[in-house]
């Protein structure tokens, strides 16, 4: 495979050898072929001998970067795995996916976009001819050739210096030491040799705006295009990858399409870092015992359940919105009270601490601050009964953390502030002589202090004086 497909870095030579050194029996280059057979052969054993393999695209790549730590994505993905009907079979079906109507309307309005020639593309890309414009052919067998094609055609379009569109090419790019093919909206070759990647989207863009976390997902899938057109534009004179990709959208609430330019350098930037951090196939297979396989035919839900826990994964809120499996993993996260499964942010703040049983042990322990009633609970470097919500952890002593520990010292910090408050609580209401609720039941709500202001029992929303009301 030539440079221009993104099949990595070029070898490099070996230094010549002395008359008295032995002489290597091999190239660099010779093992590299039954080594990237093996484990072609090792993928598709994993995915299933029948399966077709699902196409790892850019939506993929990105959300994959966006999560370099999980090993389980990274081997289904570049196996190839069909992720959704994996989950079924799982009996944890994600939601994760576009509407049937989604795919219909985005495909009859990138029709309408790239009608005549993708004149209208060619003019939000300030073309004053764009009927002049060259649009190749990129047919050609395999992705391989398909990919070649693309890169003959950069090439020309680039030599020749004038506007050339290529509708649907495809782009290769290495991800974990196995190749990977990428097909964006169109790539516009503009006279000055720039490429500019083109992201059509059926979402409105009204007033010139559009929904930020929508635009923001298209930044990151673009950027994996750029990615990929880098490797190619390294070995074309004259060409230059725009890092400002244009991204199309319906005007409005009409069907009329409209540009936007979006910088992708931050995206791009943080794409290829993750990428970079991402553990090679041939690793992560040879971790798997012989015998798994993620064949969805063939296996039985309890076999695909022990096939999938077989490789780590690396669960975050984030994935519910990027990942076919993200409920599987949450229910089996919040099963072993892992604390990711409360958010990245406050997993890096507790540090070592990677359960919730953990988190409340360290919490409690050291601690001797008044309990609700007033008195000290005397249980000073004791845990104290264990609630249902860390009995997966229950059996962690207190003591066993570090008081040293910042993460620890806060957690008993605020374990005592809370103490302190309920205490206080318990104060004013003896001294007002308001009976103590039974045991069980809801505290009820303080009235508002604010002069004029309510609570709404129904939204919970604070109106009044100085507090913004929200129905």
């Amino acid at each position: 495979m030539s440079d221009s497909l993104g099949s990595g870095p070029r070898p490099v030579p070996r230094t010549p050898q002395t008359p008295h050194a032995p002489q290597a029996a091999r190239t660099p280059q010779e093992p590299e072929v039954p080594r990237q057979a093996a484990l072609r052969r090792r993928l598709a054993e994993l995915r299933g001998p029948a399966a077709t393999p699902h196409p790892l695209d850019a939506r993929a790549l990105a959300a994959l970067a966006a999560n370099p730590g999980c090993r389980r994505r990274a081997l289904l993905d570049g196996a190839g795995v069909d992720k959704t009907a994996l989950a079924s079979a799982l009996g944890a079906p994600s939601g994760f996916g576009q509407s049937q109507f989604a795919f219909m309307r985005g495909h009859a309005f990138e029709a309408k976009v790239k009608a005549d020639g993708g004149a209208e593309l060619l003019r939000l890309l300030g073309a004053d001819a764009p009927e002049e414009a060259h649009t190749p052919d990129l047919a050609a067998a395999g992705p391989e050739g398909r990919a070649a094609r693309t890169a003959l055609a950069l090439r020309e379009a680039t030599e020749a210096g004038g506007w050339a569109l290529l509708d649907h090419p495809l782009l290769a790019l290495e991800v974990a030491g196995s190749p990977a093919y990428l097909e964006p909206d169109a790539v516009v070759v503009r006279p000055d040799g720039r490429w500019v990647v083109v992201e059509i989207k059926s979402f409105p863009m009204i007033d010139g705006s559009a929904d930020a976390a929508k635009v923001g997902a298209a930044a990151r899938q673009a950027a994996v295009y750029v990615l990929a057109l880098e490797r190619v534009a390294a070995v074309t004179d004259g060409a230059e990858v725009d890092h400002t990709v244009l991204l199309v959208c319906p005007k409005d609430f009409s069907n009329q399409p409209t540009g936007s330019l979006v910088d992708v350098r931050r995206q791009l930037s943080v794409t290829r870092r993750q990428l970079a951090r991402l553990t090679r196939l041939e690793e992560i297979a040879a971790a798997v015992p012989e015998d798994v396989t993620f064949d969805v035919a063939a296996c039985s839900a309890e076999e695909l359940a022990a096939a999938v826990e077989a490789v780590p994964h690396a669960y975050a809120p984030e994935c519910l919105a990027a990942c076919e499996l993200a409920f599987h993993c949450r229910d089996r996260a919040r099963a072993a009270g892992a604390v990711e499964a409360l958010g990245r942010s406050l997993r890096a703040e507790l540090g070592g601490l990677t359960t919730i049983g953990a988190v409340l042990s360290a919490a409690r322990g050291g601690a001797d601050a008044p309990g609700p009633d007033g008195d000290g609970d005397g249980r000073r470097g004791e845990a104290a009964p264990a609630d249902p919500a860390d009995s997966t952890d229950s059996a962690d002593p207190a003591d066993s953390a570090d008081p040293a520990d910042p993460a620890v010292a806060a957690l008993r910090r605020a374990a005592a502030l809370r103490a302190e408050a309920l205490a206080r609580a318990v104060e004013a209401r003896t001294a007002s002589g308001r009976p103590d609720p039974p045991e069980g039941a809801a505290v009820p709500a303080q009235a508002p202090a604010e002069t004029g202001a309510r609570t709404d029992t129904e939204t919970g929303a604070r109106t009044g004086s100085g507090v913004a009301g929200c129905r």
